[in-house]
């Protein structure tokens, strides 16, 4: 193992050992101070969020803008910080810290049996929502891309495993859309987070009014298996996590027909961005005019 490897991992491991056995309040205020420190420095990955953020709000000042960036910094670190303290909160804990919103029609359509697939967006807590999911009959399989170092990897999928999710590699296993069908049939629910396209094979959309590009992933396995196909987006309520789920999507025939289905998720995505973008914790470049000069 490098030595970046192994201090990213030593940090990690801090961090989780650190939020797991310190006072909530003590560790809510480490983490929001490590928030402000980094979006204060404003390295690449806070100019970054800052640039993507300016689509969600745009016409912003830029002491609009800073303010705005803070708070999300605030939240992806919110995020971290209950995911490192979830495998010790109570089931009824996680069941009573999320709130839903349109739940019922997937609900129903889930429990007719054959799986379902959700697409969601970075924002939010999507571990939370995973857990909320498996709590309450809807035992979840998802794809998770492999981190460096291999041990951090293992890490968290041993994590997402303890929630009650099933977790499959993104790359270097079986083919993951083989394994995806394989949950759907046995009842299971697919959630893909999909605003950021990491196969760099997804069909480029009109996300917060600019073109970007989201991986199809989610409405190709709907229309091979049949599964019904939401989007669903989380924010933060105060101490709640709020899901909204969006109307199942109609699935549509041909290439053209999976570009219309990813086009309706990148609309449910865009209106949850604009209501709630301190939550979007996007952090990588995302549209079409930030990842046009870079490699592929």
């Amino acid at each position: 193992m490098n030595p970046r490897d192994r201090l990213l991992e030593c940090a990690f491991r801090l961090a989780w050992a650190t939020t797991r056995h310190a006072p909530a309040t003590a560790a809510e205020r480490v983490l929001e101070s490590a928030a402000d420190r980094l979006w204060r420095q404003r390295g690449a990955a806070v100019r970054q969020l800052e640039s993507n953020l300016l689509r969600a709000v745009p016409g912003s000042s830029e002491v609009e803008l800073r303010e705005l960036s803070r708070r999300a910094m605030r939240s992806y670190f919110r995020y971290w910080h209950e995911a490192f303290l979830l495998p010790s909160w109570s089931h009824q804990r996680i069941v009573d810290t999320v709130v839903t919103s349109n739940e019922e029609q997937f609900r129903r359509r889930f429990e007719e049996g054959g799986g379902g697939i959700i697409a969601l967006p970075h924002m939010g807590n999507w571990d939370l929502a995973g857990a909320w999911a498996c709590l309450t009959g809807m035992p979840v399989t998802t794809v998770a891309e492999r981190l460096r170092p291999e041990r951090l990897y293992d890490a968290f999928v041993s994590y997402r495993t303890t929630l009650g999710m099933e977790v499959k590699p993104l790359t270097g296993g079986t083919n993951p859309l083989t394994e995806l069908r394989g949950a759907l049939r046995r009842g299971r629910l697919v959630c893909l987070v999909a605003d950021r396209d990491l196969s760099k094979s997804g069909v480029e959309v009109e996300l917060l009014g600019e073109a970007a590009r989201m991986p199809t992933g989610p409405a190709a396995l709907a229309r091979m298996t049949g599964a019904p196909l939401v989007a669903l987006t989380s924010e933060y309520r105060g101490p709640l996590l709020r899901l909204d789920f969006g109307s199942v999507i109609d699935v549509q025939p041909g290439k053209e027909g999976v570009r219309t289905m990813t086009q309706e998720t990148a609309d449910f995505f865009s209106a949850a961005i604009r209501r709630a973008p301190q939550d979007w914790h996007m952090l990588q470049p995302v549209f079409s005019a930030d990842t046009a000069s870079r490699p592929r």
